[in-house]
């Protein structure tokens, strides 16, 4: 590689939980290609483990919803404006936002107009709405990376460089999952009835509105299922604590882990879940699903009219089709939450062509995502460079 130092620095932002995962997995392949770089910005515990520098903690930018967003407008900026004026004074080769898109890409564009060569990794839903933001992407990224092949066509369309990627996930996850040693990982003895993971999203706002929800489809569950089990995985201590007070005024029980939870959907028999990347990760440990989720109102009438395409689990984009059933506002009540889930599970084991159709995906996001996306990126520093020297 060449580049404008023999110890480039590149700054990379991720503000949630899944962009932590697909940039430490990016830190950890480009360190192989530059054994002497930097790495600073903005990022969670698995980039710090790589030796990132995180300029302030990752959760400060988590928050999702256009209402949400509001409240912390003024702490949002602020941060924004700070990783701006470090890239100007200290010029990275390369500057990478990870999802994130109305926080990272404002961000890109204003360092590309400074000839900072940028990199959005994951693309933001263009496809399924606010699509006229093609145009903004346009003039804020050098490169995109995107995850799944049925994101490629808008960019080639508007001539944005893109590379698909894959996902790191189906990389990192098997093609068979162990549900006995899993069980036994997380100290499960499970003897009569089923085990249903339970995962009512990672921040405050979401455990907050799903959490109740879910739990009142966990009592929904109990009433037919008597000898059911149920395992919450909590990001951390503060959702552990805030899931743990939720329980206490029901009569179900649930078993909650810290973290762990790849380990908590292969040990199960069937999952709940927030809308999300957990959806992905369902899929590819092979089991059976319902998504959920809850906006507040005036969150989803907004989006609701904006939204272009019919699914919103990424099971369901990447096959097309109806592959998982989702539940979405006044479609996710307890009863219609617990009926699905119960009945979800049933079928699955019988239903070879799911498993199937899960196994084709599987195979098709694996791509050795880290490496593929440090290769892009160099090849992208490279192109730069020699175009100064030009």
């Amino acid at each position: 590689m060449s580049g404008n130092a023999s110890t480039p620095r590149f700054v990379i932002v991720a503000g949630e939980a899944s962009g932590d995962i697909l940039g430490a997995n990016l830190i950890a392949s480009l360190k192989e290609k530059c054994p002497n770089a930097l790495f600073e910005g903005i990022g969670g515990p698995l980039m710090e483990a790589q030796g990132f520098q995180s300029m302030v903690p990752m959760d400060r930018l988590s928050v999702m919803g256009l209402v949400e967003v509001l409240g912390r407008l003024f702490e949002l900026l602020k941060i924004r404006k700070r990783v701006y004026e470090h890239c100007i004074e200290n010029p990275p080769v390369v500057f990478i936002g990870i999802d994130s898109p109305d926080f990272t890409l404002p961000l890109e564009r204003k360092l590309k107009n400074k000839n900072i060569p940028t990199v959005h990794y994951v693309s933001p839903s263009v496809w399924a709405w606010r699509q006229k933001r093609i145009f903004k992407i346009k003039k804020s990224v050098d490169l995109m990376l995107s995850l799944f092949p049925f994101e490629m066509p808008i960019y080639q369309q508007h001539n944005i460089p893109v590379e698909c990627v894959g996902h790191t996930l189906a990389d990192d996850i098997p093609l068979k999952c162990d549900r006995e040693l899993a069980r036994k990982q997380l100290g499960m003895n499970v003897d009569n009835g089923p085990l249903f993971a339970v995962l009512p999203g990672s921040r405050r706002g979401e455990v907050e509105r799903l959490a109740p929800l879910f739990i009142s489809a966990m009592e929904q569950i109990v009433e037919q299922e008597p000898n059911a089990q149920f395992i919450i995985p909590a990001i951390n201590e503060e959702r552990k604590e805030q899931i743990s007070e939720l329980l206490l005024s029901s009569h179900v029980s649930a078993v909650i882990v810290d973290g762990q939870s790849r380990e908590v959907m292969i040990a199960s028999d069937a999952i709940l879940l927030a809308s999300g990347t957990a959806a992905l990760e369902a899929m590819l440990v092979k089991r059976p699903m319902v998504v959920a989720y809850r906006f507040t109102q005036l969150t989803y009438s907004i989006m609701s009219r904006m939204i272009k395409v019919p699914y919103v689990s990424l099971p369901n984009l990447l096959a097309n089709k109806l592959l998982v059933p989702e539940l979405i506002q006044d479609d996710a009540t307890p009863e219609r939450l617990a009926q699905t889930l119960l009945s979800t599970w049933k079928d699955f084991e019988a239903d070879q062509n799911i498993r199937d159709i899960y196994l084709d995906l599987h195979l098709m996001l694996r791509k050795q995502a880290g490496d593929t996306a440090a290769n892009a990126i160099i090849k992208l520093i490279d192109k730069k460079s020699h175009e100064g020297r030009g």
